[in-house]
């Protein structure tokens, strides 16, 4: 069983390679607009941790397939990935990942740090570029909780796993180009994570009345965004009560001024 590796990817790889979810097969066609899409996935920073929330529509096509999928997943205590693409292929991304940090913490008997897990996943995304190029593309969008610098990380990366650390705030999926838009209008450097999770449900509110893909919170279904908060107590999901709260306070603000809130101009 022992491997010579800490990494659980390269041990399946070798042992029973038919069971990864990721293995480069080359398709007859392109099938990408068949098979159901993730969206719109926002992340930011504040004093102390960083943030992370999905809405929760994926489509294929002009068709939405379902409208209470999970796009934010917890990989481990410290850390969280968020998934734009094809649904599938990053949901067991997700799982996959979140054991390889599980057996490397096995296998050495302490965590990676930040850029390793960062690293480790760019590897993972790295794989799938065949099917990427067949268009079951998988874009994540990584965070964590930095113990050694009191402070939250941010990750994206491109189609062939390039992984670029973001500075305050970042987006992926359809809906990124505006709810990045948002972000930059009403972050706020040094926030608390209250604040920070009311401008990313903000953010994604913005991304859903612009791009038909993102799907705003459904008040009437009880289908809210995914929202996870880590700091240095660990990794915590929000519940759908407290999710609830927030969308209600920016909606009943939205029914006078439905653009959203104004940034100062200084």
């Amino acid at each position: 069983m022992n491997s010579g590796s800490s990494s659980f990817t390269e041990f399946v790889s070798s042992h029973a390679p038919e069971l990864l979810p990721v293995r480069g097969e080359i398709l007859a066609t392109p099938i990408g607009d068949q098979v159901p899409h993730a969206t719109t996935i926002v992340a930011a920073t504040f004093a102390g941790g960083v943030v992370m929330a999905g809405d929760r529509r994926a489509t294929s096509g002009n068709m939405i397939s379902q409208r209470d999928v999970q796009k934010v997943f917890r990989t481990d205590d410290y850390s969280v990935m968020g998934i734009a693409g094809t649904a599938s292929t990053g949901i067991e991304m997700a799982r996959l990942y979140r054991v390889e940090l599980e057996h490397y913490e096995k296998m050495e008997g302490r965590t990676l740090s930040v850029n390793g897990k960062a690293n480790r996943l760019a590897t993972m995304i790295r794989g799938n570029l065949g099917m990427a190029m067949q268009g079951l593309v998988v874009v994540p969008l990584f965070a964590a909780y930095d113990p050694d610098k009191d402070e939250g990380r941010i990750f994206s990366y491109d189609v062939a796993g390039g992984p670029y650390e973001r500075e305050r705030f970042d987006a992926i999926g359809s809906g990124s180009i505006f709810a990045r838009g948002s972000l930059k209008k009403l972050y706020r450097d040094g926030a608390g994570a209250d604040d920070t999770v009311m401008t990313l449900i903000q953010a994604l509110y913005d991304a859903a009345d612009d791009d038909s893909a993102t799907g705003g919170p459904d008040v009437t279904r009880k289908i809210w965004p995914l929202v996870s908060v880590i700091d240095a107590n660990g990794f915590r999901r929000l519940t759908d009560e407290e999710v609830s709260g927030y969308v209600e306070q920016m909606l009943e603000a939205r029914l006078i001024s439905p653009d959203g809130p104004i940034a100062p101009l200084r």
